[in-house]
This record gives C-alpha cells, sequence and structure tokens, in this order.
C-alpha cells in the first residue's frame, strides 16, 4: 500500500535585495495567498486562524487555498513553472533541503534578526529542520510525534488490557494476535489487531528501528543505514506482523477502506494528532498510549509542517508577518483549540489550550512522546530516496518477495540516490 503521507510541496523564493537593511514594516494594504494541504476540515480551521489575523493585521488580506496532498503538489509547480507562486505555502520538512537548495526559498533571516525574541519558546527538535547555516528559509507551524492509538470497545469485547508505557514490541504482536478476528465466521477478517503504513518511515519503521537499536541515515546522508545492526531485527519483526496475519497486506489493505482504524478494521494503529478530529467525528471510543519498548529502548518520530515564502512574493513583509502571527500565542492557542495539531510554542502546547480539549483523550501522551523521539530525517533527495524504500519493501510485505535479500537491493539503490543528490 503505497502512502505518500508525509511527501509534502515545494516552491520559491528569496528576500529581494535584502542587502544588510532590516525588512521593513508593512504599511499598505497587501493581499497574500497561503497555500496548503489538507483534509477539507483544514480550510475551516486555517481560516479561523486567518480570521483572527485580519483583526490584528486590518491592512492585510489572507486567501488560504487548501488541497488534498496529491493536488497540492500539483497545483504548486504548476503555479511555480508559470511564474505565479502563493506567497506562503506548506513545508514538509523532509522535503525542505531539496526545495532550499534549489534558491527556490525566501530566506526569513534578516526578518527573525529584526525581531528579537521571536524564535524564543519553539521547541528547538522543531527549529532544527529549517536551519541551513545561519539562516532560517522555513519556519515549523506545528509538530507530530507518532503515538499508539488504540480501539478501547474492541480491547474490552476481547478482554485485552489496555496498552501502557510498559508495553514492548513482543506485548504488541501477543494482543494483536488476540485482536484479530474474524468477527461474522465468514472466513475473512474483519478485525485486524493492527493496522499501519510501512511505505513511509514515518509511522512505524523508523521507530522500530530506533527501538532496536537501528539508524536510518548516517550523518553525512551518504549512506542508508537501514540494514545494519539492530534495524535487521526490526525488519524481521514487521515481516512477521504480515507473516502472522494481525496486519492486512498492502495489497488487500484498500479493501477495507482508507484508514482501517477509523473504519473499524483494526483495533490499533500508529499515527500522529492529525487523526484525532476524524476518529472523534467516527464516534471511535480510543486512546492512545506511547509507542512500545524495544531492546534499545523507546523511541518515536517527530515530524513538522512548517511556513516557507517564495522568493518571487510580491508583499514578502506581509508573508512573514502572516507566520509571525501563526506562531504568536494567539495563533498557536487558536490552532490548539482547534484540534488538528500540536502548537511547536512550548507555552502553548503545555498549557490548558492545547492540553484540556474536549473529550477524555491524554493529550498528554503526544508531549510527552518528545523525551523520546528523534527527528524524520532531512536530506536532499528525500523523496526520491523515500520512494525507492516504500516501493521496493512492498513485495516483501504482500509475501512476494524474501526479505534480506530484497532488502540489500534496496540499500544499493537508496544509496544511489543519496549519491545523485551529494
Amino acid at each position: 500500500m503505497k502512502k505518500n503521507l508525509f511527501v509534502l510541496v515545494i516552491a520559491s523564493m528569496l528576500l529581494a535585495a535584502c542587502g544588510g537593511t532590516k525588512p521593513a514594516t508593512t504599511q499598505a494594504k497587501s493581499e497574500i495567498t497561503f497555500m496548503m494541504w489538507g483534509a477539507p476540515e483544514e480550510q475551516t480551521v486555517w481560516q479561523a486562524v486567518v480570521d483572527d489575523f485580519h483583526i490584528a493585521n486590518p491592512n492585510i488580506t489572507v486567501k488560504v487555498e487548501v488541497s488534498d496532498w496529491d493536488s497540492y503538489w500539483t497545483k504548486l509547480n504548476t503555479l511555480i513553472a508559470g511564474g505565479t507562486p502563493p506567497d506562503v505555502f506548506a513545508m514538509d520538512a523532509p522535503l525542505y533541503l531539496d526545495w532550499q537548495s534549489r534558491g527556490a526559498l525566501l530566506d526569513l533571516q534578516p526578518y527573525i534578526d529584526a525581531t528579537p525574541g521571536f524564535l524564543d519558546g519553539i521547541y528547538p527538535q522543531t527549529l532544527s529542520a529549517y536551519k541551513v547555516g545561519n539562516d532560517y528559509y522555513g519556519l515549523p507551524r506545528d509538530f507530530q510525534t507518532i503515538v499508539l492509538f488504540y480501539n478501547k470497545g474492541m480491547f474490552d469485547k476481547a478482554g485485552v488490557a489496555y496498552p501502557s508505557e510498559n508495553w514492548t514490541y513482543a506485548d504488541l504482536l501477543t494482543a494483536a494476535k488476540t485482536l484479530t478476528q474474524d468477527t461474522n465466521g465468514d472466513g475473512k477478517i474483519e478485525q485486524y489487531g493492527l493496522w499501519t503504513d510501512t511505505w513511509d518511515m514515518e509511522l512505524f519503521w523508523s521507530e522500530a528501528i530506533w527501538a532496536n537499536g537501528g539508524d536510518i541515515i548516517n550523518n553525512d546522508h551518504t549512506k542508508t543505514l537501514i540494514g545494519e545492526g539492530g534495524a535487521r531485527d526490526a525488519w524481521s519483526y514487521i515481516d512477521s506482523l504480515y507473516k502472522e496475519g494481525v496486519m492486512p497486506k498492502p495489497s488487500t489493505a484498500g479493501e477495507y477502506g482508507g484508514d482501517l482504524f477509523q473504519s473499524g478494521n483494526a483495533a490499533m494503529t500508529t499515527i500522529g494528532h492529525w487523526a484525532v478530529p476524524g476518529y472523534v467525528q467516527s464516534g471511535i471510543k480510543f486512546g492512545v498510549a506511547p509507542m512500545p519498548t524495544g531492546p534499545a529502548g523507546r523511541a518515536t518520530s517527530v515530524n513538522s509542517a512548517g511556513f516557507v515564502v517564495s522568493k518571487d512574493s510580491k508583499n514578502p513583509d506581509a508573508a512573514f508577518e502572516f507566520i509571525k502571527f501563526a506562531l504568536s500565542i494567539t495563533g498557536q492557542k487558536r490552532l490548539a483549540e482547534l484540534g488538528f495539531a500540536i502548537p511547536v510554542l512550548k507555552s502553548v502546547a503545555e498549557s490548558d489550550s492545547y492540553l484540556k480539549q474536549p473529550g477524555d483523550l491524554d493529550q498528554k501522551v503526544f508531549l510527552d512522546s518528545l523525551a523520546f523521539a528523534h527527528m524524520k530525517p532531512v536530506f536532499k533527495g528525500y523523496e526520491e530516496w523515500a520512494g525507492v524504500v516504500g516501493d521496493g519493501l512492498t513485495p516483501i510485505w504482500d509475501g512476494e518477495a524474501e526479505l534480506n535479500a530484497t532488502l540489500d537491493e534496496v540499500i544499493a539503490s537508496a544509496d544511489e540516490v543519496l549519491t545523485k543528490n551529494k
């Protein structure tokens, strides 16, 4: 099941004639566009942020455009090619270096320098992905840690104890076996113990590799490490989930809907906070727990969606004013209250605005997971590299290829991508 859940779009922009001077304060009336990917509901979320911004900045009008993942990138590339890019647009951290290295993004450092203390209080784990040398060409808007979601009703019916912070990957497999059921006796599984995405690294396999003492890529981004040391044990574990039948093969998962946890066909999943509103709306009674512990400890991934500004923006000052507002206490509180994301501003994330959202979900699990989180790797060529790995490993999960030999071939191809992008 190929799911490009996290490969995010690209854009264009650098400070025109910025020199060493400070950016001018926006005075005249101006209009900017903000483009992002997301579910239709996120149009309402961001429009609420924009409405607040308009009250505080009556001279700036922001037009929000939200598209699904594939349409977003197609439209963005078309606008960029035509010389009419959006002023501000969303960026997935792993893709950031590809776009920054092409000279497409505005250097935001002069604006940051002109706003003392602007970055104070932002989680440093989220900032690190966007710094190139001494400058930022993008900034995080929110972040996601991956946690374990579980369906309380399915656990209760099966008499299985809820996941806890003491769970290991062995406990996960044991529970998944019990929770995998042919509920109507027709010979077909209607309820899987676990469903998650294993095409991209973010939702499961990076966590399993780190928890087994392995790693993804070396520090200078010249060598793929997913076949070394404990990483092999992590892949063997994932392979066992498919072989044991507790997780649907990629080729058959589509029969049950896009998200098997939301459709009621899986008792557990691993995903980020962005899924919470959809799960609440579906009526599932669910809880969250930290990712299980492996031989090398507990690990999860942290990734962020960010803001970038096009170098071709006609209103870069206004664009930065909007970013500044979205990262302010007011903007971050609005985002937290609307439930889609975790604020990057620490004071807001640790306040009632985020922690005391409606319902009984333990929001603190997402924050506590930062203590053992690894940043999702950011490197040039990420999108192509991820495609080589995701597509190359899928035949294993479908039972059509042997694990170790196929993994060796995939690693060799992935290293070719890194060499090409040095």
